[in-house]
Order: C-alpha cells, then structure tokens, then sequence
C-alpha cells in the first residue's frame, strides 16, 4: 500500500474558504479524476459535506470518511474513526487522501507522494495545505515545467507539480 495526498493552493498555501475551494478550474478537477479513479480516497467529514450531493459518493473510487463524531453515517461510503481504522478499510491498496487541511496534516508524515495543483490567484481564505519541508519532500515534476496552463473557464492559471518523499 502507499498513500498519496492530492490538493489545490495558491501560492500562498491558501486550499479552502468556507468550506469550498476558491477556485473553479475543470480542468484540475479533470486531473484529480484520472489521478483518484480507482483508488480509495480518505477525507474528512467537511470535506465529505463540501462534496455536492450528485457527486457523494464519488464515482469509481471507496469513499472513506474519516470523522471523531460516533455514529455519523455517509450513504455510500466508509467511515472510520481513526487513522488506524482508514488504513485498515484501504488494505493493500493505494489510495488518496483528499482533504481537508486537518486530514492532510495527519497523514502527511505516512505519505510516499503529493500532487499539488498551483493555482495563480491571489485569494483569501481560512484552510491552508500543510508545508512541504524541502529536507523530506523534493520536487519530481512540474507540468508544464516551466509557466502556466490556462483554464479553458475563466482564464486562471495553473500547474501540477509532484512530490515525492526525499
């Protein structure tokens, strides 16, 4: 099994506002289809509610809620308790972890790889991604290398850069 973690920032760090993304890029959610499909994916449970309703849960993957709160249910998906209690449900499989900022921070230090999606926007907002501390993480890639991509919708520039454990 390894684990992956899969997020959007801007510059600054900045993934989250009010519990949604500051951010609609199609082709990034593109990207994190092709990257999850097939996979369990790990979230917590705002992330799971942040989730619209005709996408919970989300297609072609095992949809694990991670929460504290006893009794909570997900129609359609996994939930577990505790870190422990994930790793268990995903098996030997690989799998994502895609949210939010608290899960992210959890299961950073057991994670082999992150795929980070740069967003170009100067905006504010109250969910940050965790450092990657450039002693245990370096950078393996970057698309395009070097520049942006520019959506399709509404002109935001973006790119996807990977991370591997050092």
């Amino acid at each position: 099994m390894s684990l992956a973690l899969v997020w959007g920032q801007t510059p600054t760090g900045i993934i989250g506002r009010d519990g949604t993304l500051p951010w609609h890029i199609p082709e990034d959610m593109a990207h994190f289809r092709e990257l999850t499909r097939g996979h369990p994916v790990i979230m917590g449970r705002a992330t799971w509610a942040s989730l619209p309703a005709r996408f919970r849960p989300l297609p072609g993957r095992d949809n694990i809620v991670l929460t504290r709160t006893p009794g909570f249910e997900a129609a359609g998906a996994l939930v577990a308790h505790g870190v422990d209690e994930a790793l268990r449900l995903v098996g030997d499989r690989d799998a994502w972890i895609i949210g939010g900022g608290e899960v992210y921070r959890t299961f950073l230090p057991l994670a082999q790889r992150v795929e980070v999606t740069v967003v170009s926007l100067d905006v504010g907002g109250d969910t940050r991604a965790p450092a990657l501390d450039s002693g245990s993480w370096r950078r393996t890639g970057a698309d395009p290398d070097h520049g942006w991509h520019v959506s399709a919708a509404g002109g935001t520039r973006y790119r996807f850069e990977t991370y591997l454990r050092a």
